[in-house]
Formats: structure tokens, C-alpha cells, sequence
């Protein structure tokens, strides 16, 4: 039998945490949380859940998850965000396949919650997520926004059956601040690895990304929360190109 440790960053989680320290207790041998000096009671309810917890200075997405998985006790880790669990099928399928890992990463079908309603269409839905991996066989990256966990070549990945089920937002207004938050993240890394940006960029990626989600990825299905979705979803990829770009003037207008 293989052993697991999981792996959970946070910053005031106190709505989330205790369940998803819960789901995943049922198929791992260990719990990591590094957390970014919550100020609410989230030490609190990790402690009395008897994790092993740990405060770190949050410098980004990726530097903090890059950090947990060190701290893994087991080769196999499974990474997992505060506003996630794993629903009865994935709990049964990891379950099963701990006696014998055969491969060196595993996918999972993730999700999503929006306002009470489960998406299952858009890009929302599969949104497959890698998250059991061989800590040795990759990292964290490539930027501190959407980070994900990159394998190095070769390496054998498989899927397998039940949702990560995640409630990334509660109200239409959290959707609204974390397009902000995410933007500016985002046009930030964009701009230190030298990303470019033209004049049309942000036009054309926000009416691309309604397109994919809203007709390619069948996102008129999810009905009015659908076309909010996709419609918020276009306004963050234009807003964080034009954030982008606005980055690049302000350097031209440095002296020298």
C-alpha cells in the first residue's frame, strides 16, 4: 500500500477547511497545511483536526505549493485547495488504486459551484486538474497564477473516475473581486516574463474566450448563469491584457 500525504495551502479558510481536511482523510496518511498567517480561525480548526501545520510567508500560488510539497513526508502527494473536497466516487477510486500506483501522475475531473448551482458545462466542467503526483517528478509553475503542477517528460499520467468538487464562489460579488485580484496577478507574472501585448490583445482574447466557453464549450446549457459565467469570464481575460499592456506604456514613459 502506497502512502499519500496531502497537501493544502490557506489564508483565512475557516467557511471551507474542516471539510476538506475531512475528505481527505479517508485515503491519505498524512495533512500538510501551510498557511499564510490566518486571521480568522482557521490555525484553529486545523489544530483540533490534528494536521500537521505550518505558517509561511506567502510570496505567490506557486512558491507556496512548491514549499508544502516539500514538506511531504511520502513520495506520493496529493494537492488539494481549501475550497475543495473530494466527492464519495474520487474517495472510492483513490481508495482503490493506493494498493497499486502505477503511474506517476493522476487526473481528476474537477467541479465547479457557482452560487449554489454545480456547473457542468463551459470551462468549467471537466476542468480536469492534476493532483496526485510523484513529488519527485516535477513542480510547481510556470507563474503564480493558475499555477499547475508541471511533470517532467515521460512521465506516466492517467485518469481516473469522481469529481473534486470545489466552491470557488458563493456570490456573484467574490466572482467580481477575484477577477480583479486575478488580473492584476496575472498581468504582473505576464509583464516579468516579458510577455508582449498589442493594442487589439485584449479585444481579441475576450471575444475568443466567450466563444470557447460560452458556444464551444457549451456554456448556454448552464442557462443565465451560464452567460454570466462566460461573460465574466471574457471581461477577465480582457481586463487582465489590458492591465498587461498598460504595463508596458508606463515603461515607455520612464525617463531613459
Amino acid at each position: 500500500m502506497t502512502k499519500i500525504s496531502a497537501v493544502i495551502i490557506t489564508m483565512n479558510e475557516e467557511k471551507y477547511i474542516e471539510r476538506c481536511i475531512n475528505s481527505v482523510n479517508k485515503v491519505v496518511d498524512e495533512i500538510i497545511v501551510v498557511d499564510s498567517f490566518s486571521s480568522d480561525n482557521t490555525e484553529m480548526i486545523c489544530r483540533r483536526l490534528n494536521v500537521n501545520f505550518f505558517q509561511h510567508e506567502f510570496t505567490g500560488f506557486m512558491n507556496q505549493k512548491n514549499y508544502a510539497i516539500s514538506l511531504a513526508s511520502n513520495k506520493y502527494v496529493l494537492s488539494i485547495d481549501a475550497d475543495e473536497s473530494l466527492s464519495d466516487e474520487l474517495i472510492d477510486s483513490l481508495s482503490a488504486i493506493k494498493t497499486d500506483l502505477t503511474h506517476d501522475g493522476y487526473l481528476f475531473n474537477r467541479l465547479n459551484n457557482y452560487c449554489g448551482k454545480w456547473i457542468r458545462h463551459s470551462a468549467w466542467y471537466p476542468d480536469r486538474q492534476l493532483r496526485l503526483f510523484n513529488r519527485e517528478k516535477g513542480k510547481f509553475g510556470p507563474i503564480n497564477i493558475h499555477e499547475r503542477f508541471i511533470m517532467v517528460p515521460k512521465c506516466r499520467i492517467s485518469r481516473i473516475k469522481g469529481d473534486l468538487l470545489h466552491w470557488p464562489y458563493e456570490t456573484e460579488d467574490e466572482f467580481l473581486k477575484n477577477i480583479e485580484l486575478y488580473a492584476d496577478i496575472a498581468a504582473r507574472e505576464y509583464y516579468k516574463a516579458g510577455k508582449k501585448v498589442f493594442w487589439f490583445t485584449p479585444a481579441l482574447h475576450m471575444v475568443w474566450r466567450f466563444i470557447l466557453t460560452y458556444i464551444l464549450h457549451l456554456g448556454f446549457l448552464n442557462g443565465k448563469i451560464g452567460y454570466t459565467i462566460c461573460s465574466k469570464g471574457a471581461w477577465s481575460s480582457y481586463l487582465k491584457y489590458a492591465r498587461l499592456r498598460r504595463l508596458w506604456n508606463e515603461r515607455k514613459q520612464l525617463p531613459g
